[in-house]
């Protein structure tokens, strides 16, 4: 397939900004939707790369785009398609750059999915190998047949790498996601570390193909073999597209077990739930009978909040867990939130200490995950939250599941105020400190009681408030020294004595006695 095929098929209705004939002649190896600004690593000779142009700015857009380009041009790409819905046209600065780095550039309207082309390639593409096989180095025929079958049967993405690569000596591959998690690997192909499968990806050595679905920057799948030249780039395409097949299966699946998550989800947002109902909404999740249950929150920033993608990142993140079980859907407070069940069981004291060290290994494994899952979108940062576990036996009352996710936002909150840029993962546990505390407090409230003891001190006049405030912080700081206080505000202690004179007078507090300095310290951590 050319590139100027895709420019004949009427149901995508794509139009042509800029290429010349020669281009437009090239042969398409391949599609790759990114966002990156510099995504030449992850692309493949040949491919066509699929853009929304969401990294594109007016600001610094020249410079911006001619790195964007000439990364498509040095990878070997044969043309870019462009998505109109994000700006509603395709830039000039992009048209100026693909002239100059000679890229063939079409345009994408709004009503047309990026998953429409991707089908559109390989579906031609796939006809074209199976007319041609020992031409174009296809997979045998009895091997795709065997393929099929095994696909329509329910194989799993193990199976299917066996079954694909067997007729080539089985090599070593991976099917890996994008923040490094082993999906599959073939025979006795060694276990890839998280981190070093997310390394790989990001390298230029072996041979690395993405798995076309609908997949976010978190969950995408990607084939990855460390040896270069071992398999036909043309049998890779036809396994990658097998693969996608059966990931569009998985995705299905997991659509239609959405339901079950929300209902569940529902049940553990009420205070107050049927205990009923509660126990039909964890089978159904596949999850009753465990002998102990996490509830974790997570949220994306800079926003917080969640969608899909955020559900993709928890659900990405907790498949790292090793036999974990779990669900997630979006929480009233549209964070991601999943509740995750133990296989650690025993008698009931063994059962409460089991599901303690359970919970434990689970925050530590997440935070071994964190920074893989918050590189997959770089200038996010992704918090989460994790409840204390909750045993069985209370599991099913009215509020306990409830309460856990009570804890879990608390969690995160305090997560959120401890590391505000990087990634972080808390327990509620972990809240062993007056503004971790405070951080579960909903902001509303923190506003209100801010301004109540600390009102009177930013009226006291535009100089004279920022002193006031200055001042009360250092000297809380310094644990009420008169003596420290001066060296740090370089004031004599006198200057000390009297301004902390005026706040007392203007705050009604009385900072000898310790009640009176807590609230001004609570007041000032809820800033």
């Amino acid at each position: 397939m050319h590139v100027d095929h895709l420019l004949h098929l009427d149901r995508l209705d794509l139009s042509l900004v800029w290429g010349e004939e020669t281009l437009l002649g090239q042969e398409i190896a391949g599609v790759t939707a990114t966002d990156l600004e510099d995504p030449a690593r992850f692309l493949q000779p040949g491919e066509v790369v699929l853009s929304g142009l969401v990294w594109w700015t007016r600001d610094g857009a020249a410079a911006k785009t001619d790195r964007f380009v000439s990364a498509l041009r040095q990878a070997g790409a044969v043309a870019l398609l462009a998505g109109e819905e994000t700006h509603g046209h395709v830039p000039g600065e992009l048209a100026a750059a693909c002239r100059r780095h000679r890229v063939a550039l079409i345009a994408v309207p709004p009503h047309t999915s990026f998953r429409a082309i991707t089908e559109a390639v390989y579906l031609r593409q796939w006809g074209e190998l199976s007319r041609h096989p020992s031409d174009h180095h296809a997979l045998p025929e009895n091997v795709r047949l065997d393929l099929g079958r095994a696909l329509e049967r329910g194989a799993t993405a193990g199976e299917l790498l066996d079954r694909a690569f067997a007729h080539l000596g089985t090599p070593a591959c991976h099917l890996l996601t994008a923040a490094g998690r082993t999906v599959a690997r073939t025979g006795d192909t060694a276990r890839l570390p998280a981190k070093s499968a997310r390394e790989a990806l990001a390298g230029a050595l072996g041979t690395t193909l993405r798995i076309e679905a609908e997949g976010t920057d978190f969950d995408t799948w990607y084939l990855h073999l460390p040896e270069e030249g071992l398999v036909p780039p043309r049998v890779l395409q036809e396994i990658a597209e097998l693969l996608g097949r059966h990931r569009r299966r998985e995705d299905r699946s997991r659509a239609e077990r959405g339901p079950a998550a929300a209902r569940l989800m529902e049940a553990i947002c009420s205070p107050r739930v049927d205990p009923g109902r509660l126990q039909r909404a964890l089978a159904s999740c596949g999850l009753d009978g465990r002998p102990s249950y996490t509830v974790v929150t997570a949220a994306l920033e800079p926003d917080g909040k969640a969608g899909a993608d955020g559900v993709a990142a928890l659900t990405e993140a907790l498949g790292h867990l090793p036999s974990a079980t779990f669900t997630v859907a979006l929480g009233d407070d549209d964070t991601a939130t999943a509740v995750l069940a133990s296989a650690d069981g025993g008698t009931h004291t063994a059962t409460a200490a089991a599901g303690t060290a359970a919970a434990a290994r689970t925050a530590e494994r997440l935070r071994e995950v964190a920074h893989l899952i918050q590189s997959c979108r770089p200038g996010s940062t992704w918090h989460v939250g994790l409840s204390e576990p909750i045993e069985a036996a209370a599991a099913t009352d009215a509020t306990a599941l409830h309460t856990g996710l009570v804890q879990a936002r608390h969690a995160l909150a305090g997560a959120r105020t401890a590391a505000p840029t990087s990634p972080q993962v808390a327990r509620v546990r972990d809240l062993d400190g007056l503004e971790m505390l405070l951080a579960g407090v909903p902001a509303s409230v923190r506003e209100v009681f801010r301004e109540t003891v600390l009102g009177p001190l930013t009226r006291a006049g535009r100089g004279s408030g920022a002193m006031l405030m200055e001042t009360l912080e250092v000297f809380l700081a310094h644990d009420c020294s008169w003596t420290r206080t001066a060296e740090a505000l370089h004031v004599h202690v006198n200057t000390v004595h009297y301004r902390v004179e005026r706040i007392e007078t203007l705050t009604g507090r009385d900072l000898s006695r310790l009640d009176d300095r807590v609230d001004l310290r609570a007041a000032l951590l809820c800033r």
